[in-house]
């Protein structure tokens, strides 16, 4: 880290740094050079400066020893006793991660009624699942359960801890990274791990335009979340070998939270957890189209969903987007028609069983991951298929 400084008693407020500031990052005020928070610490105003009253400081960043944190470690989520589905998915990551560098893998699990979410934990490859169960945190409450977690997280010391990127593990990431005092990547699409345990958080970036590769090097433990769907879920263990340790509940904070009434949500996850899914992008977007590919998804017997730009140009409701911005899926199929195949849709589907990709373009994005690729007119192709389903070809090619 560096910063900055100015000499008052040195500087002749001359305004040189204020001229060859590039980013507008000083001025005058109140008889001094202020400097506001467009500085880049670039040094022109240092190497410019008559008379040197501006210096740039280094700071030495206080290292941790790495040494000292074991586990790949996973926030189990769950509701009225109901573990989400993302917890498994992190826990077969979080074994993969732990076999590289040869740590345990750790869950947390809080809440009052969790005996069931301790088993799934075990069965999902857990080596030791920590427990908090209390009344107190029978009700999701971030506050509450961000200062108990942070504080089991202290005393246990992983090196990574993994959280669904669910509207529970949104809210609650950020407050466990801020209190360990340590970095939080949201919405990975990609997790490596390197020798000396440092995680490499990978998730698209500016617009999908490329693919951030994050890495927390100074600061432990390291915490990123994880959309559901992204990852494989592991098969279940038949004898489990992990232990569980309980903790108490002791925590002296009082929420500022209060649970007046539960109104369950509901969702729709026909689109999350379809076998065959066929999707309509840019290519299709007529009214012919998207006729075909509906005949095409009746014929599979699978759902219809589409590219963000499909859903921006009004042609079906958000629920049925696939993508970084909307939903990820794993199908045993998945046919994609017109779609180019953006950072920002491919992260949402990547880790489909078969893609079919059906797109005119031979530079297309989406031949990268499809397993079989018709680089032909979709207007072409799709009425000839129908047509073969219908006199009753092989449906799943």
């Amino acid at each position: 880290m560096s910063f900055i400084q100015i000499d008052k008693n040195t500087c002749t407020l001359c305004e040189k740094c204020i001229e060859v500031c590039p980013f507008d990052a000083m001025s005058l005020k109140d008889h001094a050079v202020d400097i506001n928070a467009n500085c880049k610490v670039c040094g022109i105003c240092v190497r410019n400066c008559p008379v040197k009253a501006i210096t740039k400081v280094e700071t030495i960043r206080q290292e941790v020893d790495k040494s000292e944190y074991k586990g790949i470690s996973v926030i189990a989520e769950s509701l009225d006793g109901r573990t989400h589905p993302v917890v498994a998915e992190l826990l077969g990551k979080a074994r993969e991660l732990a076999q590289e560098i040869h740590h345990p893998v750790l869950a947390y699990v809080l809440g009052n009624k969790v005996d069931a979410v301790i088993q799934d934990c075990l069965e999902f490859g857990a080596d030791v699942v920590y427990v908090v169960r209390d009344e107190e945190l029978a009700h999701f409450r971030a506050d509450l359960y961000g200062e108990v977690l942070a504080d089991l997280i202290g005393k246990t010391k992983p090196c990574v801890v993994l959280t669904g990127a669910t509207p529970l593990g949104r809210s609650l990431a950020p407050k466990v990274a801020a209190r360990c005092k340590t970095g939080l990547t949201a919405d990975c699409t990609k997790l490596e791990i390197k020798e000396n345990t440092d995680l490499v958080q990978i998730r698209p970036a500016f617009g999908g335009n490329i693919m951030a590769r994050i890495v927390t090097t100074h600061t432990r433990p390291q915490c990123a979340t994880v959309r559901y769907n992204v990852f494989r879920a592991p098969s279940r263990r038949v004898d489990p070998t992990g232990k569980v340790i309980a903790f108490k509940y002791d925590t002296e904070y009082v929420s500022k939270i209060e649970v007046l009434e539960e109104t369950p949500l509901i969702h729709d996850e026909k689109l999350s957890s379809a076998k065959r899914i066929v999707v309509a992008g840019l290519g299709v977007n007529d009214e012919k189209g998207l006729d075909l590919v509906r005949q095409l998804a009746l014929k599979l017997d699978a759902s219809l969903a589409f590219t963000r730009p499909m859903i921006e140009k009004g042609v079906a409701s958000y629920t049925q987007q696939i993508g970084l911005s909307g939903r990820s899926v794993q199908p045993e199929l998945i046919v994609t028609c017109g779609v180019s195949g953006s950072v920002q849709f491919a992260a949402g589907m990547q880790s489909s069983e078969r893609i079919i990709a059906i797109n005119s373009d031979p530079n297309a994005e989406i031949f990268n991951l499809a397993h079989v690729a018709v680089v032909a007119d979709a207007y072409d192709v799709l009425p000839k298929w129908i047509e073969s389903l219908t006199q009753g070809g092989y449906h799943a090619l």
